[in-house]
């Protein structure tokens, strides 16, 4: 037992292993990246899991976007082979006495290589089976097809070195014909070469199948063994600047539907140049590795500063082109927006609208229904849909002529949305089924991928490609992607300027909506809305008047009237709502100073917060003119707060715990805090308001859908079941009761 320890830790594989471990740990860091990934314990809340678990092409999880990924396995594992062979060939110089060196390397390195695609092949055929519910015979036939990319990749690859093998060969003949010149015994200074190694090898793999013990090569020169491994150097880099060349080809045609790779792919391959680039500024930089790269960390910050590099993202449809007549963000200038005179002026448009709206509802005294929808990517964008739905099915058809308002956060807000266009191109014409499942399928299909596809292929790698919309040049981004592939899911219905929706919200055929988003300079609310609302700058006043209130709200329309605020495209009013954290880019708009902006749901993730102070800047109205309001509330979490508690059960966690106690608890002091909210103006309003709640609560913790723009089938299907449980049935059938004529 000891003979056959001792044989495997002698051998060259399980020394390499132990090589990468002891330097160069930097190179291992893509490795633990990809496993815990794979493992959902890395970027899980993003979805970063599924892109490569369930990998998507054309729409579909197929064998084909398996293959895709199976390839782009193989450039890495290659990749990392060729970065780790220019690193370490000096500790095994008997390969290059061998035929194909590189290739009898990269045999005895495959033992992380194939970990991971072992440790791959269980963790998908797991979430294929139990997440995309998808047959046994479909789940081997789309790991087939992983495994046949990347094989008939690696079988390229190898292909091609085998042929610069024999191309290096032709080349050193005319020095194998003069010993004399590398064997060091027959030189005139008989001298011995003798290097330090890490490596105490006795054998290695020669093939798959067959080993070799490890020669002496002691008396061939340094010169001949470095200008062997040298030449092989050249090829290797030849074969990385090929994959970084197709992530730079495919970045200009990724409009198409055809180009656009599985996300995981993309990552993969990305991983690939980055291995290679740490690899050479490792190789030949040494010591000086890390001082080269904090100077290109201060140079590029330098460009950013002077705007030498401009990688922000933009509202489509402003106009930033003349910086001359970009309003001021300054106290003074808001304060002077929201004058008596200016809220006064909205407040009287507004007060029209509800008139024209009351007028449409056909009832002396109607009630009046106001929706909050919460945040939560694609499952709460599906849930709200869904829900809308059954309010439209159970009331036959009449639940939107009572809505006057919709308010929330990110998914729910895109949701909400699309069921709003639906019911207007109904209202105008248009032969459409509210309650058709196909719009389901259509809100909660994949916006992931498209994302993190455009976020590798053109934020890193691919030269800017700009667009245009109404008369101005935008870059094509990871932002720009979401808008592309949301507007595509939604049979192109909401790609239109705001403007667009101003005379059908102005006359009550639809119901108004706000889109906020949170300004991250001072945490101020930005309201982007059809109507001026500068009503909604400043809390309403208390009785005493104590003082002028800061406004901690920005109108949109008021701030930015000289860039064409209107012309702002819908989709990117719902992307500014939803930008959730890294995986969209903040929105930067043409103020002095440049503010940018994030997901509405870091301030108001519910909704309740804008809602309630719109009520009380019109409660005498709503008291006079309703005979009730009710409150709708659309959650995609269980409320009471005790939904993932903010557990220490290790000691990193308890070390931890208080600076991230703010971070875990967030969204539940949010809905302590707006219930408060909601009770005293209930208590204190003249109209009487009712608040139903209808929430997604999973039947069991492991189908809970994730919070990112893409839900498997199961965790589809569980959204579904979760509209028709017994807490969103009652609430239902108390929306009924409320609705039926006193």
């Amino acid at each position: 037992m000891k003979r056959v320890l001792s044989a495997i830790y002698l051998s060259f594989p399980f020394q390499l292993l132990l090589l990468h471990f002891r330097k160069f740990q930097a190179l291992l860091v893509f490795w633990l990246v990809l496993f815990a990934t794979v493992n959902g314990q890395f970027m899980k809340i993003f979805g970063a899991d599924v892109l490569f678990l369930a990998p998507e092409y054309l729409g579909n999880v197929n064998v084909i976007s398996a293959a895709f990924l199976g390839s782009a396995v193989a450039v890495f594992i290659m990749s990392w082979n060729i970065s780790t062979f220019i690193l370490f060939c000096r500790h095994f110089r008997f390969l290059a006495t061998t035929a194909n060196p590189f290739l009898k390397y990269c045999i005895n390195n495959a033992l992380l290589p194939l970990a991971f695609v072992v440790f791959y092949t269980v963790a998908a055929a797991k979430y294929l089976s139990f997440k995309e519910l998808l047959p046994p015979i479909e789940v081997i036939f789309i790991l087939s097809g992983f495994f046949a990319g990347l094989i008939l990749m690696l079988s390229l690859i190898f292909y091609y070195f085998f042929r610069a093998d024999k191309s290096i060969l032709r080349k050193m003949i005319p020095v194998y014909q003069n010993p004399g010149q590398y064997i060091t015994h027959l030189m005139p200074e008989k001298t011995r070469y003798n290097d330090f190694s890490l490596l105490k090898v006795k054998w290695y793999m020669d093939t798959l199948v067959t080993v070799r013990p490890v020669r002496d090569v002691s008396h061939y020169t340094p010169d001949f063994i470095e200008n062997v491994f040298k030449r092989h150097h050249f090829s290797a880099i030849t074969g990385i600047l090929a994959a970084f060349l197709l992530l730079v080809i495919a970045g200009f045609f990724l409009d198409s539907i055809y180009f656009q790779v599985p996300a995981a792919a993309s990552i993969t391959l990305a991983f690939s140049i980055l291995i290679a680039v740490a690899g050479a500024i490792a190789y030949f930089l040494q010591s000086w590795s890390i001082p080269f790269v904090i100077v290109c960390f201060v140079l590029l910050s330098t460009a950013y500063s002077f705007s030498w590099i401009d990688n922000t993202n933009k509202a489509y449809g402003l106009n930033y082109t003349n910086k001359k007549e970009r309003p001021v963000y300054a106290a003074a200038y808001l304060d002077s927006i929201c004058n008596p005179a200016a809220v006064a002026a909205d407040k009287a448009n507004m007060l029209t609208i509800l008139n024209k709206w009351k007028k449409n509802t056909g009832e002396e005294q109607p009630t009046m229904i106001i929706i909050n929808t919460s945040g939560g990517g694609h499952r709460s964008a599906t849930f709200t849909l869904k829900v809308l739905q059954q309010l439209d099915s159970i009331t036959h058809g009449k639940i939107m002529k009572h809505v006057f308002l919709i308010n929330g956060a990110s998914g729910g807000m895109i949701g909400a949305a699309y069921f709003r266009e639906l019911y207007l191109q109904k209202i105008k014409g248009r032969n459409i089924n509210l309650k058709n499942e196909k719009y389901i399928d259509d809100i909660s299909t994949d916006l992931l991928n498209p994302i993190f596809s455009s976020m590798v292929v053109r934020d890193i790698f691919s030269p800017v490609q700009k667009f245009r919309y109404q008369g101005f040049n935008y870059a094509k981004d990871r932002g720009y992607a979401f808008e592309h592939k949301l507007n595509a899911n939604t049979r192109n219905l909401m790609d239109k300027p705001m403007k667009d929706y101003r005379n059908d919200e102005k006359n009550a055929n639809i119901p108004l909506m706000f889109f906020g988003s949170v300004i991250t300079r001072d945490s101020r609310k930005l309201l982007i809305s059809t109507q001026p609302i500068r009503f909604m700058m400043r809390p309403v006043y208390d009785s005493l008047q104590l003082g002028a209130i800061a406004p901690d709200v920005v109108d949109f329309n008021a701030f930015f009237s000289r860039q064409s605020p209107q012309n702002l495209r819908v989709l990117t009013a719902l992307r500014m709502n939803a930008t959730f954290p890294a995986v969209l880019p903040n929105v930067w708009l043409p103020s002095s100073p440049v503010i940018d902006v994030m997901d509405a749901g870091l301030r108001d993730n519910y909704g309740v917060e804008t809602t309630i102070r719109f009520m009380q800047h019109f409660d005498e109205w709503i008291g006079n003119n309703c005979s009730k309001v009710i409150l709708v509330q659309i959650k995609d979490r269980a409320s009471g707060g005790w939904e993932q508690p903010f557990d220490s059960d290790n000691l990193g966690e308890i070390l931890t715990k208080p600076f991230l106690i703010l971070q875990y608890n967030w969204f539940k002091m949010m809905e302590y805090e707006q219930n408060d909210l909601t009770t005293m103006y209930s208590n204190t309003s003249k109209g009487r308001m009712f608040k139903i709640n209808f929430e997604y609560s999973s039947g069991k913790k492991e189908n809970k859908a994730s919070l990112n723009f893409r839900i498997s089938r199961l965790e589809k299907k569980d959204i579904l079941l979760a509209v028709g449980n017994k807490n969103n049935t009652n609430s239902f059938n108390k929306l009924q009761q409320l609705l039926q004529p006193r």
